[in-house]
């Protein structure tokens, strides 16, 4: 099924500013979260909608993307959530303090157990690599349980004592006119307690920030700008719930032979006049090895070939791109005496048989003249009759 225009999803105008996309948004996960639909299957589909298409127009650089290719345009950087618990855990911040918990209550386990945030590092390939896949090494920093208190945050003289903000509860009701919006407790970040004398090391977090390596699989064909989702390897939850996830963003670097364009290679090859005029079968590189090119007699200056299959392969699983042969004649900066003479005996030659362009390229010339000057003679013979 074609996937919906997002400005459509929310209900927007494309110009419309982020305040305008954040509050459609905003109305759209109250009127289709499930908790409030119990019997209607399609609004969790209709919330996670909602949802990806706030993703990409929220964010400038991947609503500019969007505005100028489509869908196309942020394929691969996209988040496509599985389920509710997953949205609000990527949005709790989106939703905390709003009217959202003010309809839902808030107080629950979705607004207490968050997952963790996402880590974003980068995988350099080379091209090779990039159409036959590869095993790379990435390393990133990420929290992990702090040794010097097994993680709990705590030291011999530690205490953990109930907030008196919120009494235990984690949650604090505000007053908004008519409305009651319950939002997390600062005091205790929503978990109810505050800790005295806290492990100095990790100041009472229970993590600290230690360099991560991880061998991350990538597959065929992949371009730069894609992204690797490795599921569970981002940062802990602060609060018991699942870890986030580590992106690696791909960049393939530039090849000394070969020009890439999607799933298309392009490589540049020089070939003589005489096998443009004669024709020959020239030798050409591809990714898997050199393939002979039939290049037949009259080859235009400048031509390019397709040979078919011999691009990058689709990492989605469609057929592989082609590989795009510009052939161009080569001019010797210098030439020997014998090479010399031959072409001045070609030149005598091609001035007495003119090829058929050239001859209708001079007579066009030759027509365009002669337009001219009977244009300058009736010009001259009203003036002179004026």
């Amino acid at each position: 099924m074609a996937r919906r225009c997002y400005y459509e999803v929310l209900g927007v105008e494309r110009s419309a500013s982020e305040k305008d996309i954040a509050a459609a948004y905003r109305k759209l996960a109250i009127r289709f979260h499930p908790d409030a639909n119990p019997d209607d299957e399609s609004a969790a589909e209709k919330f996670k909608e909602a949802a990806e298409a706030y993703e990409v127009l929220s964010d400038p650089e991947k609503r500019s993307r969007y505005d100028q290719y489509g869908h196309a345009g942020v394929e691969g950087r996209v988040h496509h959530y599985q389920d509710v618990e997953e949205i609000l855990s990527a949005f709790g911040d989106f939703f905390s303090g709003s009217i959202f918990e003010g309809f839902f209550g808030g107080g629950g386990r979705r607004s207490r157990v968050r997952r963790g945030a996402d880590i974003e590092c980068e995988v350099r390939l080379t091209l090779d690599e990039a159409a036959q896949g590869a095993t790379k090494r990435v390393s990133f920093r990420r929290s992990e349980r702090c040794a010097a208190c097994d993680g709990s945050g705590l030291t011999e003289n530690s205490r953990r004592e109930t907030c008196q903000r919120c009494k235990g509860r984690g949650q604090i009701v505000q007053s908004a006119g008519i409305l009651r919006v319950q939002t997390a407790c600062p005091n205790c970040q929503g978990s109810g307690v505050v800790v005295r004398d806290p492990c100095r090391q990790c100041r009472g977090s229970g993590f600290e920030p230690k360099p991560v390596e991880l061998d991350v699989r990538i597959p065929a064909g992949i371009d730069s700008g894609m992204q690797i989702r490795v599921t569970g390897e981002g940062q802990p939850s602060p609060s018991g719930g699942p870890p986030g996830d580590c992106y690696c963003v791909v960049q393939v670097e530039p090849h000394p032979i070969f020009e890439r364009e999607g799933r298309h290679l392009i490589v540049s090859v020089p070939i003589a006049y005489s096998q443009a005029v004669l024709g020959a079968t020239v030798e050409v590189p591809t990714l898997s090895g050199p393939t002979e090119l039939d290049v037949p007699a009259g080859t235009p200056a400048t031509h390019v070939f397709v040979v078919r299959g011999k691009g990058m392969p689709d990492p989605r699983g469609g057929p592989p791109g082609d590989l795009l042969v510009k052939t161009y004649i080569e001019i010797p900066p210098t030439v020997s005496p014998e090479y010399r003479e031959l072409l001045e005996q070609l030149a005598t030659l091609e001035h007495k048989d003119v090829s058929p362009e050239r001859k209708s390229f001079f007579g066009r010339i030759k027509d365009y003249f002669a337009h001219l000057a009977g244009a300058d003679q009736a010009e001259d013979h009203q003036q002179i009759n004026g």
